[in-house]
């Protein structure tokens, strides 16, 4: 099957509601995501600060105008490899009723060539290991497991 055409933007505010959405219709996120409306005034205020900083890229994904995917790249500097930037991609979300159509191939493609756009040295990401559908993409797209990630849950 053809992948379809999608174009890439910068999300609006006014997207934040349907990428919530998105977020909660995912059963790993199910249990810490919260769709409803009124919008947990909480997303809006992550979403502006992720706005406000440069270095911080949340883009929608879509087909004419309806948002069919998207991810969040942050772009690091570092001191290794010789002061080389990174890019970090998170919250890689496809509309359950597009998968499997290239949709995320051609958004991660998307995150990758804005790396490189940005002269970063490495692209990262993890990935719930409760989820080796996504394992087996991302190493398709020659990402590979080199080290061991780990997170601190803290408490409200």
């Amino acid at each position: 099957m053809t992948a379809p055409y999608l174009t890439f933007r910068h999300a609006t505010t006014d997207d934040v509601s349907t990428i919530v959405q998105m977020m909660s219709d995912d059963p790993l996120a199910a249990r810490r995501e919260r769709f409803h409306m009124p919008l947990p005034a909480a997303y809006i205020d992550a979403f502006h600060a992720i706005d406000r900083e440069p270095n911080n890229e949340f883009v929608v994904a879509t087909i004419d105008e309806d948002i069919v995917g998207f991810l969040q790249i942050t772009f690091i500097p570092y001191l290794s490899y010789q002061g080389r930037w990174r890019a970090l991609v998170e919250g890689v979300r496809v509309n359950k009723k597009f998968r499997s159509h290239g949709i995320g191939r051609q958004l991660m493609q998307w995150a990758i060539s804005r790396a490189r756009e940005r002269h970063c040295r490495l692209v990262q990401l993890t990935t719930d290991k409760q989820r080796p559908d996504a394992i087996k993409f991302y190493e398709s797209l020659g990402f590979r497991a080199t080290h061991e990630g780990m997170k601190l849950h803290l408490d409200p």
